[in-house]
């Protein structure tokens, strides 16, 4: 306890120190205060303003605020009757703001709480012609819009031409009927318009019919006959003019069996277009392998790519039927029909291969046709 003794008067002796200063240095301050007159009270004189507001200087007040206004109206129709659910829409001058409201029973509307400035108004109704008004509205204003009458909307008839594709298809096939090879050979089931109108029934078998009866169908089936004549085909017609006949009926047998078959009958029951359409178009070896597939794909009705079901179902078709009327010993069998079948097959791929590379540039009167769109 011996340095408590030590310590303790020197403490006290700097505590009374620290107190005589601070008495020292605020002695001026209190003088000063003292000598100072005493606030006067907003209420001791009224000349003197009162207390200002929080977060003003003394230079001025903050403005008093804008008064808003109202602006109502009321709706009627074109004989003076009330509108009652009208759509009322009040957009500012600077599109800021959008309010809208819908008209009451009593065809009246109203907008309360609206700064002033201009404005538009624009009143809406089914069955109506939409109404607009402009206005400006001052501070405090309860502005009266005037009564705004409705009119009926005039009605707008919209006038669709679709075109008849059954007469668009009649066009083509008129033009169709105008492509021969060389000017001579028919070429009517190629159509150079890849977008072709669909053919009906009653056109694919007027196309087939056209086909089977035109005069240069019947001399080249006699070229035929001649050939087969002179290489003996099928002995059992024997020779000379009966031998003939016999080779030219069944050679224009299988060509209209095939033709009505193929290209009318089966193309109607299965909606498929029997016709090749020409590409003309992109790579040599894209235009090769699309001739190639049209052998066994075709257009539907739809204009959606199949498989050629009425091409190949009628080359099976026209082979058993040939049976009918080749002599017996060269009637094939169910195997050798199919047989043939296939082989058509290839052929019909050749075809198209000239068609695509070759005949294109032999038809003067391919048609250019361009149907009209739908």
């Amino acid at each position: 306890m011996g340095w408590m003794a030590v310590i303790m008067p020197r403490y006290k002796a700097n505590m009374a120190w620290l107190g005589l200063s601070a008495l020292f240095w605020n002695f001026p301050a209190m003088a000063l205060a003292q000598s100072q007159d005493p606030p006067v009270s907003a209420g001791a004189d009224s000349s003197l303003p009162g207390p200002l507001p929080i977060g003003t200087s003394a230079r001025g007040r903050l403005p008093e605020p804008k008064s808003l206004g109202s602006i109502s109206g009321i709706v009627l129709d074109a004989t003076g009757a009330l509108v009652a659910g009208a759509s009322v829409k009040l957009t500012r001058e600077d599109a800021t703001s959008i309010l809208e409201v819908a008209s009451n029973e009593d065809g009246r509307f109203s907008f309360a709480n609206i700064a002033p400035g201009r404005f538009l108004l624009t009143i809406t109704l089914a069955g109506f012609a939409a109404q607009t008004f402009s206005g400006v509205l001052n501070a405090g204003e309860v502005y009266t819009v005037p009564e705004t009458s409705l009119t009926i909307a005039t009605a707008v008839t919209e006038v669709r031409v679709v075109p008849n594709l059954t007469a668009e298809a009649q066009l083509e096939i008129r033009e169709q009927e105008k492509q021969r090879v060389l000017g001579v050979i028919p070429n009517f089931y190629v159509s150079y318009v890849p977008n072709a109108a669909p053919l009906t029934p009653k056109q694919k078998f007027e196309l087939a019919w056209k086909t089977t009866v035109d005069p240069v169908t019947f001399g080249l089936n006699g070229a035929i006959a001649g050939i087969q004549q002179a290489q003996n085909d099928f002995p059992g017609y024997g020779q000379g003019a009966q031998g003939f006949l016999k080779r030219y009926g069944a050679s224009y047998a299988d060509l209209a069996t095939e033709t009505f078959i193929g290209g009318a009958i089966l193309p109607s029951l299965l909606k498929q277009d029997p016709r090749y359409f020409y590409k003309g178009s992109g790579s040599k070896r894209s235009r090769f392998l699309y001739a190639i597939a049209n052998a066994v794909i075709c257009k539907g009705d739809d204009g959606r790519w199949q498989a050629n079901y009425s091409g190949i179902l009628g080359s099976i078709a026209a082979g058993g039927i040939s049976n009918l009327y080749y002599p017996a010993q060269d009637r094939n069998g169910a195997a050798l029909t199919f047989e043939n079948a296939l082989i058509e097959v290839g052929e019909t791929a050749a075809a198209n291969l000239l068609q695509e590379f070759v005949v294109r540039r032999l038809t003067p009167g391919a048609s250019t046709h361009q149907p009209v769109e739908p």
